[in-house]
């Protein structure tokens, strides 16, 4: 199995973005999936996590952003893909942001939030 995040980039604070998590080999059916985060000289952090991919919105029914929180999670079944919303963005947010499923990391998407 393979994970490909991508949608990083530069943005101001105040800013949002979306990265994407593709997976190849295997499906995203009722797995776990977590996005971390790994800032310059930090260790990797938890930032956002589902216990069951199948139970996360789709990312264009328009119920992605209705929880509370500024980083919410949403899938595409046809793509095969998990996304990471991001909203509110803070500069102590930059880093490399990585998808993780079945025991494997993708590679990573570098986000920097510029003051």
């Amino acid at each position: 199995v393979q994970l490909q995040a991508s949608g990083g980039g530069l943005v101001q604070a105040g800013g949002s973005l979306r990265l994407s998590c593709r997976a190849s080999g295997r499906t995203f059916t009722t797995n776990a999936v977590g996005w971390y985060r790994q800032a310059p000289g930090k260790q990797r952090e938890l930032v956002a996590e589902s216990s069951n991919v199948g139970t996360l919105p789709y990312v264009n029914s328009g119920n992605v952003n209705s929880g509370k929180g500024r980083f919410t999670m949403s899938r595409d079944s046809a793509k095969n893909t998990v996304y990471l919303q991001m909203n509110s963005l803070k500069p102590e947010e930059t880093g490399v942001y990585y998808c993780y499923a079945w025991g494997q990391w993708g590679q990573g998407t570098l986000v920097t939030v510029s003051s």
